[in-house]
């Protein structure tokens, strides 16, 4: 068995910021260890950029980063100054930072103390026991248990950093924009409740503009989620081979709490 000689490619974004000066984009990064590691899917680079940016909000749907910590492990070594550029993370120079949990229970990304970023609720949520209580609560739930869909999914990110939750495009915001273990790209629209056959038409104008705007004549599937997928959304899509529906179910266990006993006198 032949085995990999090649780092992490974590390893491998920290050996790039270090050889770029401390001081560079997310694409001089990408193109670095593409030069020096050739055969990297890029999507992963991307996605390692995210994981190891200290005051990135989307790091937290990632394994590394779902427990409250301080930022100080071997995966917080970045700092994003501003959208497209990366420094080498530096707590004098940029304070300390951290991921937390809020009152509610959530996740967030923030200095010591201080809450920066928008809550990203990282466990579902139920209105009744049945369904989630807003649509983004499904969505992040997703986006942090990607092999839930599909197993070698990974979060798209752009050449700026922006990772696939709540991706902004000229059509609207795709709720989740995924990459394949193919290097396709999948897009995820979500509908907590009974989807709407609206999403169809929603669905098949992101479909269209990934195609051109970010494919570079990769496939792209679209996926929709919902309670539940009415006959209306299921015949509007019978004749579109790259667009499939799933109805989600949520399940809830009790596990019984041992009881305390009272202290012998």
């Amino acid at each position: 068995m032949k085995i990999s000689t090649k780092p992490a490619v974590w390893k491998m974004v920290r050996e790039a910021i270090d050889e770029l000066g401390g001081s560079t984009t997310n694409v001089a990064v990408r193109n670095w260890v593409l030069k020096k590691y050739p055969e990297t899917n890029k999507g992963t680079i991307g996605c390692q950029i995210v994981v190891s940016t200290v005051n990135h909000a989307s790091r937290i749907h990632y394994p590394e980063n779902q427990k409250p910590r301080r930022a100080d492990s071997q995966y917080d070594f970045l700092f994003r100054p501003e959208r497209g550029k990366l420094e080498r993370y530096d707590p004098a120079k940029h304070g300390q930072w951290e991921i937390a949990k809020n009152d509610e229970g959530d996740l967030v990304v923030q200095t010591v103390g201080i809450t920066r970023f928008v809550t990203v609720p990282t466990s579902p949520a139920a209105s009744d026991g049945q369904s989630f209580a807003a649509e983004h609560h499904l969505r992040d739930f997703l986006a942090s248990n990607l092999e839930v869909i599909e197993e070698g999914l990974q979060l798209f990110v752009d050449d700026d950093g922006n990772t696939g939750v709540e991706f902004v495009t000229e059509m609207g915001r795709i709720d989740i924009l995924a990459e394949d273990r193919e290097g396709g790209l999948l897009i995820v629209e979500l509908k907590v409740e009974h989807g709407p056959d609206a999403v169809c038409g929603q669905i098949m104008r992101y479909l269209g503009w990934v195609k051109r705007h970010l494919a570079n004549s990769r496939r792209v599937r679209g996926l929709i989620i919902a309670k539940h997928i009415s006959d209306r959304i299921r015949y509007a899509l019978a004749d579109v081979p790259d667009v499939t529906t799933r109805e989600y179910e949520l399940k809830i266990t009790l596990a019984p709490v041992p009881h305390v006993d009272m202290p012998k006198k």
